[in-house]
Parts: structure tokens; C-alpha cells; sequence
């Protein structure tokens, strides 16, 4: 036991304290849910960002339900109508290790549910779940974990349990040390540390870090005040003097932490902290310590043993001794299996009477959930678009974790080769959806079954479908499909049901699909007027190959123009006629006239011809024949 104290203590002690100077400030982003503008709050005026472009849900006026909860005015609640999962996606984020804090809030209305109860998780990994009664503690007011953020965004959702419309008043991101609250084995980037308490001991406040002035690679963390452990079970110490070996990497512990703490009694010489767990989980207890009473001047004036749940972790503990001196930081960590439903720390004097203690932090370890294959989240997504689902599914965030809070028609399993989390079926059927079934459906390179009946579903079947070589069961029935059915579904030698009737699909059943009735698999092809060519269909017509077809076509349509033209042509001959019928009709008097005139000449003529002398032909010219 004491070579784990050995290793913690190196551990903190080994890194010189960082000047601020020499290090570039830790990455911190304070979002105001609901706000619409950028706002600062005191006592510390830290700056939150107003909320635009992370989220869907309804901003809102809020009522802060604890006095350390932040003085913002606004949060963002998530109606169940918008679905059971809600997500903040934060982009941009850099790479590092993140202390994420979420503070929740009560809706100013009165029609609104005071206390809503929900999951919440970061990244797929569930990290809290809210009790009734969390609105008066305010230890239980946030909830916070420590946990690497490497993929450039940070993804925190909100599960809806059924009780009331999630509320969340402020989101905080505020970079650690890559190290911070390293505990040993087991730990790295794939171990989350939720915070279940931290406790600062013999004060009368509650504070955060800010409040005492800590180095902002510490966090922000909170301390909630632990004014005594019982009836007479302690008494209160504290100083003004300088605490050594406190703000030093990787923890960056405020100097303030060290200088209040409780001193166990005459009437009860053992100092013991008992704390309400998930049972059958891992903890990691940090437990600091500092010697301020007066009392207690050399080595040997206080030892005592560290004992948890009835194990001893430390014996023969020496502050002065093993921090160096009076007014120096000493941290113990211990990793704490819990069957029950409790976690005791006890402190055990063995010389000087009485045991000391200056804060507490109690962490659940979690492992962090695998998350979906990154192309099959991106498949899911355009699907949504494309089939018009309904926000009622809350698609959002991952949809196989939290495994409690799986999306709606997705079914998911583990491939445990590769740790990653694949989709191996759709349940969508009568569902309302409206839209069209895309390409990308190809992308799910694991799916074993495909139900999406009796929607309405418009357009072509992908043939991109057919390269999904693992589907089982394809059933498209009862929707407005149209076009043919690809030849490409003949490759799936895997399909066992094929439901495409009641759509409006037309053509010859490709002679590859209509094959696999004879590996017993169970097709239907009904209630498509325009199918043929497999039993229980019309018979088809002569079969035309692709490129007749193209042929036909372009035939019909240089017909189609040479009519076109011919009609011009006819028109233009007509409106030429019509015009120079119009003109004749214009000019008709005239013609008239000058026939009248012709007609008294001749007549004339004659006359002169039968009482004159007789002229020849070529005399008289040409007779006029009428």
C-alpha cells in the first residue's frame, strides 16, 4: 500500500511548479445555453458565449435552482416532441484532456416540470443520471467528468428518461493537464473519471477554483463545504500561512484547499466520511492533507492508518514526515472496488490521539464506450435527410451509444476485433416516412435485415444495394417505389426475403433475382402493375436489349421533330396564301373598274367595224376571247 502513496507522491512532487508565464492558457470555452449574446457573470466575470449553431431544442428564461449554480438568465430545454436523444456538437475543439462540466436549470414557466430527470453523456458515454431531489443539492445540481477529447469535437447529449423535458443552463470545456489525476494502472485515454464528490474540509464557504485563485490548468473545479463529519466528531483548523507542493503539476491544487481542515476529537479519535455509491463500480480516492495545527510541530506527533471500506490502503501515515515539513501537501490515491452501496473512509489515530484532513475527492471510474464506425454514422445521417424521418426518432449523437440509449430503428452489435460498434439492421416500417432511399445505404456493409414496408417511400431502388453481400432480409413492401428492379439484387446471395410488392415498380424481374426462388428464398412481387417474367406475373413482351431500347428511343424522337418541322413548314406555306388572298380582296374595285372601261372600247370598236370599210386581221390586231 505504501508503494502506491510512494508513486502518487512522486508523482505530483517530480514536476516543478509551471510559471504562468512559461505556459500558453488552457483552452476554456463557457457556453450560456439560450443565450443570444455573449455575457459575463461575477463574481470572477468569466466570460460564457452565447448559444448559436450547437443544438436543436427551445431557449428559454431560466430559474437557477442552487446559489452556486452560474447567474445566467437562459437555458435550452429539449420538448420530447424533438426526440429522446439531443446533442451539443462542438467543433474546433484542440486535442487534449477536458474537465466537462454541465450545469442544468428549471424552466420559468409554470406549466413546466420543476425537477426533470435525465441521462446525460459525453462522447457515447453516459456519465450521470439525475435523481429525484437533485435540484436542492448542490453537489447534484452539474455534472462533470474528466475525460480525453481527441477527434477535434466534443459531442454531449441528453437522454430523456420520461420524466420531464431536459433543461440545460451552461456547458463548460476548460482544458487539464494531459496527466491530471493520472491514478495508476488502468488509467489513460480510454478511462473516464466522473466526479461523484469533492469535499473541502473545516470551512464554512463553498468554492470553485476561480474563487481561490487556482491555475486555471486545475480546472475549475468545485468544493463543497464539509463543515463537520458528525456530532462532535471533529473540530476545525485553519491558517494563514503558505502551503508548499500545492499548485504544482499535474493537479494544480489551489494553495486556499490546504489551509482549512478538521481534526477528530478525544470523544471520537477516528475521522470517518461515508458516501452514497453506484455499487459495483471502481473509485478513485484522493484524499489531501496538510499538518496546520499548531499542535503538531515535528515527525511522530501525528500518524495514522487510511482506512476504505474496511481495507487499509495506508499505514502509518506521517504528514510531516512525508510531505517534507509543516504547511506542505501531502495526496494519498487509492483505486476502491465497491460491491455495496457505500463508500467509508476512516481515519485511524496510532500516535497523537487525532487524525486530520484537508479535502476529499471521490471519482467513479468509467471505461469509455466504443463508439459506430465513422462511415455508418455518416450513412445514417444522410438517410435521415433523404427519408424525411420524423424528429420524434432523435437521431442524434451516436446511435449505438450509450448502449441505454440506442437510436430508435437502428440495431447495433460490437465487433470486438476491431472495438467498434456496427449497424446490422433497420426496423423502420410505417413509420410516415416520405422521402427517397439513397446510395449511401450502401455504406452499412453489415446489414443483415432492411424493413422499411408500408411508408411511402418514393423513387428507385439503389443498386448500390447489392453490394450489401450480407443482407438477409430486404423488405421494401407497401411503398412508392418505381422503375425496375436492379440487377444488382441478384449478387446477394445472402437474401432469404425479398418484399416488393405493393409498389409501383415496372419490367422484366432480372432473371438473377427471380433465380434465388429456386434456393428456396421467399420473394413477392405482387401489386406492381408494370412487373413481368417470373411465375405469378404477366408474361413479358419480345425483350428488348439496352441498346435497342436507346435506339427506339432516339427513333421516336427524330419522328417527333420531323413532324414538328413539317408543321412549321405547312404553317408558314398557309399564313403566305392567307396573306395574298388578303391583299387580292384589297385591291378588287380597281380590277373592276378597268374591266368595265376595256369592255366600251370593244363594244365601240365593233360598231365603227359594221358601217365602215372592212380591215384585215393584221389591221385589227387579235380578237379579245371571252
Amino acid at each position: 500500500m505504501m508503494l502506491r502513496f510512494i508513486l502518487a507522491s512522486l508523482l505530483l512532487s517530480s514536476f516543478s511548479l509551471y510559471s504562468s508565464l512559461a505556459r500558453p492558457a488552457p483552452y476554456a470555452l463557457r457556453i450560456s445555453c439560450g443565450a443570444r449574446k455573449n455575457v459575463r457573470t461575477p463574481p470572477t466575470y468569466a466570460l460564457w458565449f452565447k448559444d448559436i449553431a450547437y443544438t436543436g431544442g427551445v431557449p428559454a428564461n431560466a430559474t437557477t435552482p442552487t446559489y452556486i449554480t452560474p447567474p445566467l438568465k437562459t437555458l435550452r430545454y429539449f420538448p420530447i416532441s424533438e426526440g429522446p436523444n439531443n446533442c451539443y456538437n462542438i467543433v474546433r475543439v484542440p486535442k487534449g484532456h477536458y474537465s466537462v462540466r454541465i450545469f442544468f436549470g428549471l424552466v420559468d414557466q409554470p406549466s413546466f416540470d420543476k425537477e426533470p430527470l435525465f441521462d446525460i453523456s459525453i462522447e457515447g458515454t453516459q456519465i450521470s443520471s439525475l435523481k429525484s431531489g437533485w435540484s436542492s443539492q448542490d453537489d447534484q445540481v452539474f455534472a462533470e467528468a474528466l475525460i480525453f477529447l481527441l477527434g477535434g469535437t466534443a459531442t454531449i447529449c441528453f437522454h430523456s428518461t420520461g420524466h420531464g423535458d431536459p433543461a440545460i443552463l451552461s456547458i463548460e470545456i476548460l482544458q487539464v493537464d494531459d496527466k491530471a489525476y493520472s491514478f495508476g494502472e488502468g488509467w489513460g485515454q480510454g478511462v473516464i473519471l466522473r466526479t461523484a464528490t469533492r469535499l473541502t474540509c473545516g470551512t464554512g464557504k463553498s468554492r470553485f477554483d476561480e474563487d481561490y485563485r487556482g491555475d486555471h490548468w486545475g480546472g475549475d473545479r468545485f468544493w463543497n463545504r464539509m463543515r463537520s463529519f458528525g456530532k462532535s466528531a471533529d473540530s476545525p483548523r485553519s491558517t494563514e500561512e503558505t502551503i508548499k507542493k500545492a499548485s504544482v503539476s499535474p493537479n494544480f491544487y489551489p494553495e486556499g484547499l490546504y489551509q482549512s481542515a478538521l481534526v477528530s476529537t478525544d470523544d471520537q479519535p477516528d475521522l470517518t466520511y461515508s458516501l452514497d455509491v453506484e455499487p459495483n463500480r471502481n473509485y478513485s480516492v484522493w484524499l489531501h492533507f496538510a499538518e496546520i495545527d499548531n499542535t503538531i510541530t515535528a515527525e511522530g506527533k501525528r500518524v495514522f492508518d487510511v482506512v476504505i471500506n474496511g481495507d487499509t490502503f495506508f499505514e502509518d501515515v506521517d504528514i510531516i514526515k512525508m510531505s517534507g515539513g509543516r504547511y506542505a501537501a501531502l495526496v494519498l490515491n487509492a483505486t476502491v472496488t465497491v460491491s455495496g452501496r457505500t463508500l467509508t473512509v476512516v481515519l485511524q489515530p496510532k500516535a497523537g490521539g487525532h487524525a486530520i484532513i484537508n479535502a476529499i475527492e471521490v471519482f467513479e471510474i468509467i471505461t469509455a464506450e466504443f463508439k459506430t464506425l465513422r462511415d455508418e454514422v455518416s450513412a445514417l445521417q444522410k438517410m435521415k435527410k433523404a427519408l424525411g424521418l420524423p424528429s420524434r426518432f432523435g437521431w442524434n449523437g451516436d446511435p449505438c451509444v450509450p448502449p441505454q440509449h440506442p437510436w430508435s430503428g437502428a440495431n447495433c452489435q460490437l465487433d470486438k476485433n476491431t472495438s467498434r460498434w456496427f449497424i446490422d439492421g433497420l426496423d423502420l416500417d410505417n413509420q410516415g416516412l416520405k422521402g427517397f432511399l439513397p446510395n449511401d445505404i450502401s455504406k452499412l456493409k453489415h446489414l443483415q435485415s432492411i424493413n422499411l414496408s408500408e411508408n411511402n417511400i418514393r423513387g428507385g431502388i439503389p443498386a448500390s444495394l447489392g453490394s450489401v453481400t450480407s443482407l438477409e432480409v430486404l423488405d421494401l413492401s407497401y411503398n412508392s417505389f418505381n422503375g425496375s428492379i436492379p440487377e444488382t439484387l441478384g449478387e446477394l446471395t445472402s437474401l432469404r426475403i425479398l418484399n416488393l410488392n405493393g409498389n409501383s415498380l415496372s419490367g422484366k424481374v432480372p432473371a438473377a433475382v427471380g433465380g434465388r426462388l429456386l434456393h428456396r428464398a421467399s420473394f413477392n412481387f405482387t401489386d406492381n402493375a408494370g412487373l413481368c417474367g417470373i411465375p405469378g406475373l404477366p408474361a413479358c413482351g419480345p425483350h428488348l436489349s439496352s441498346g435497342a431500347k436507346i435506339g427506339i428511343a432516339f427513333g421516336v424522337s427524330l419522328v417527333f421533330l420531323l413532324i414538328v418541322a413539317c408543321a412549321m413548314i405547312w404553317w408558314k406555306r398557309r399564313q403566305n396564301i392567307l396573306r395574298a388572298q388578303q391583299i387580292a380582296a384589297r385591291g378588287a374595285p380597281y380590277a373592276k373598274k378597268r374591266t368595265h372601261v376595256s369592255h366600251d372600247i370593244q363594244m365601240s370598236r365593233h360598231g365603227h367595224n359594221n358601217h365602215g370599210q372592212a380591215r384585215t386581221a393584221v389591221e385589227n390586231g387579235p380578237s379579245l376571247l371571252s
